[in-house]
């Protein structure tokens, strides 16, 4: 047996240092090639790192939540003898299994094959099939390392528990056997002894009882690490950074939403459906135009703004890991069914854990919304480095005075936050003036 040392690899563009968001294997695990062995995070990008050997996990590198710089040691492998061949390219300079003891001395001069494991492929790889298959006795070998690896003490025979918990347990007269467990790993709490003593105490009347109001005890501590602890980072340097300001007006959007249902009726089949954030994208493009102080990243500590011409728009996309910004790159370059596309596109990729670095960052201007959950008025956090971000709140149908008759009108506040360093409170008001203007009369949307 040898042992190989994965190290934390370069994964490029300049990083230095990833977050271990989590193990795939645990130590005595047996893996194979290719097998994934833990997530890393770069900036709001995870990556797998896979094995490149057959082995047994004699050491981790770290716990999640950690940083590691690249080129650390990220784990290590004992190889097995049947792949330590496959391992002589890739493994670091470990004791090399060549002339170092063999368990059948051969004699010296003699150049034909010995029994020795280690030289059992050739580096010219011809007919590595039938060498590489473990015979019997090496797989009873293998399998008897892998049940002795897991052969662990089971609930039945040893619970796990900390001194603690056993102490009390042997204080009330309880048998850990008995105990459900909830903790990590089958491990025994506190709170486990707690609801075994209430359902031995009244277990007649806690199995038909009423518990709606039953006092809960519970607590969970949640590490903050992954992406999750990527946002907690971005949101506290943006309002740390950033004085922030919000500006709320109204929009009717009952004309824009009835070309959108006719879009959608001549061309849903064809091109896609519509909804109305590629509209609304479309009316940012045109506004920037007028007010191109919105559209800019700051360098604070360069001191230097950067107005852009091409409009990079973020979209605030909600996943199961956490609040992820895909960005449509090149929206003034787009028509609705494409922007619409994309949107889509990016958004599934974001869900999927597969959006790439260049999908995630390059915003200049991004928006967010909650969709039919978007509330009446909501005060977005700016995307740092940029200087704005456009809120969009739920569409409701309101009683509106028009010329002088009430009648109901879909009606949307848009929300946007502006960085007060950057952009003035006339500028962005009229910012916002200007999306209104489009959206509320969408053929200027088209109208150049």
């Amino acid at each position: 047996m040898s042992v190989h040392v994965i190290k934390m690899p370069d994964i490029g563009e300049g990083i230095t240092e990833v977050e271990l968001v989590a193990w795939r294997v645990t130590l005595g695990e047996r893996v194979v090639e290719d097998q994934v062995l833990a997530d890393v995070m770069t900036d709001k990008a995870t990556v797998e790192i896979p094995s490149p050997v057959v082995g047994r996990v004699v050491s981790l590198g770290g716990e999640p939540g950690q940083v590691l710089a690249v080129g650390g040691e990220l784990i290590r492998i004992e190889v097995e003898e049947v792949a330590t061949a496959l391992v002589q390219t890739t493994a670091t300079p470990m004791p090399a299994p060549t002339p170092t003891p063999a368990p059948t001395p051969a004699p010296t001069p003699a150049p034909t094959p010995a029994p020795t494991p280690a030289p059992v492929v050739a580096s010219s790889g011809a007919a590595p099939g039938p060498k590489l298959m473990a015979p019997a006795q090496g797989s009873g070998a293998v399998l008897a390392m892998r049940q002795a690896a897991t052969n662990l003490p089971t609930a039945s025979t040893a619970p796990t528990a900390s001194p603690a918990v056993r102490r009390r347990a042997h204080q009330l007269g309880i048998e850990l056997q008995n105990v459900p467990a909830s903790g990590a790993d089958g491990r025994i709490t506190h709170e486990d002894l707690d609801a075994y003593v209430t359902r031995g105490s009244s277990s007649p009347v806690a199995s038909t009882g009423d518990n709606r109001y039953a006092e809960r005890h519970d607590e969970a501590a949640m590490p903050v690490i992954g992406l999750r602890r990527k946002i907690a980072q971005k949101m506290q340097e943006a309002k740390r950074r950033i004085p922030h300001f919000t500006y709320v007006e109204e929009c009717d959007v009952t004309e824009i939403e009835a070309l959108r249902a006719h879009l959608n009726t001549r061309w849903a089949g064809e091109r896609g459906r519509l909804t109305l954030l590629p509209l609304l994208m479309r009316a940012m493009v045109l506004a920037l135009r007028e007010y191109p102080q919105c559209n800019a990243r700051f360098d604070d500590d360069a001191g230097v703004v950067t107005r852009y011409g091409a409009v990079h728009i973020g979209i605030a996309t909600q996943t199961a890991a956490g609040l992820m910004v895909p960005v449509v790159h090149h929206a003034e370059a787009r028509d609705l069914w494409s922007n619409a596309a994309e949107i889509s596109r990016l958004a599934e990729a974001a869900r999927a854990g597969r959006a790439v670095r260049a999908e995630l960052s390059g915003s200049t201007i991004t928006v967010t919304s909650l969709g039919a959950l978007g509330g009446l008025v909501s005060t977005p956090v700016i995307n740092h480095p940029e200087v704005a971000i456009v809120g969009v709140n739920r569409i409701i149908e309101w009683p509106v005075v028009r010329d002088n008759l009430v009648v109901a009108r879909k009606m949307m506040n848009l929300s946007s936050s502006f960085d007060h360093r950057v952009v003035d409170g006339l500028d962005a008001a009229e910012f916002v003036q200007a999306l209104r203007a489009y959206l509320e009369s969408p053929a200027t949307l088209f109208v150049e």
